[in-house]
């Protein structure tokens, strides 16, 4: 099995947020799209980044101007830090990546941590919504008084697995992962916009939605090249599509 670590780099005078979210690169893109659009469309700051040491790497661009693949943001007017992960991390490298995001963690003020989760599992037309799995700390904190509903059962694998396993016991800050169905290879613009709808009635964030739903068949194209890449990836390896996939199992 491949082995790989992570490094963050941040400097050590800059305090992240109370509350981490992640929006990482999963089928149907909804994840990082909505993250990404987070910090282009509120006021935000970038503070550092993430790079892997042996996983086959990406350098997106925009207008000739390279940026890392897996960036960290402060928004400036609400207390939270945004993770967007255009870099799929395959189930073999879950581990070491939610290790290297705890030790950072660890050494940092934030509180909780929050996991944008799109999954194609099957569901029908009013089952179009936002669910969570979430440690208890986090449910008696921010779920009490929401619409939001509980997914019924199942299991969650790759990054969401290793860290909500690790919130049980209180070895890390609560965890929150918010699940919406996807529909790949994306980006599932529908399912972004659920993302949303989910923070703005928890966390307050107010987001103008207007540029996504005009940029929406531009997103696709570059989205859609980057599920074509995890795809390839999984050929060149050799391996079976449950060594780079999350193997969800869930029902509603």
């Amino acid at each position: 099995m491949p082995q790989n670590s992570f490094e963050i780099s941040v400097p050590g005078d800059i305090d992240p947020g109370q509350t981490l979210l992640i929006g990482p690169s999963n089928l149907g893109m909804a994840g990082v799209t909505a993250a990404d659009y987070l910090v282009r469309h509120l006021d935000s700051e970038k503070i550092g980044h993430i790079t892997p040491e042996e996983l086959p790497a990406i350098t997106p661009f925009e207008d000739g101007e390279p940026r890392h693949h897996t960036r960290l943001y402060n928004l400036t007017e609400i207390d939270l830090t945004v993770l967007v992960g255009e870099l799929f991390v395959p189930v073999w490298a879950a581990r070491p990546f939610t290790n290297a995001l705890i030790e950072w963690i660890s050494t940092n003020r934030i509180e909780e941590i929050v996991l944008f989760h799109g999954v194609p599992f099957p569901h029908g037309p009013e089952e179009h919504a936002v669910f969570y799995v979430a440690s208890e700390a986090y449910r008696e904190t921010r779920l009490t008084e929401t619409g939001l509903h509980p997914l019924r059962g199942g299991f969650l694998d790759g990054v969401a697995g290793e860290l909500i396993s690790k919130s049980i016991d209180g070895e890390i800050p609560p965890v929150g992962v918010y699940v919406t169905p996807t529909h790949p290879p994306g980006p599932d613009i529908d399912a972004a916009f659920r993302f949303f709808d989910a923070i703005e009635a928890i966390y307050g964030v107010e987001v103008d939605r207007t540029e996504l739903e005009q940029q929406s068949e531009e997103l696709k194209e570059y989205y859609a090249n980057l599920a074509e890449r995890m795809e390839r990836l999984e050929e060149e390896s050799g391996q079976s599509r449950s060594r780079e996939y999350p193997e969800d199992r869930m029902y509603m």
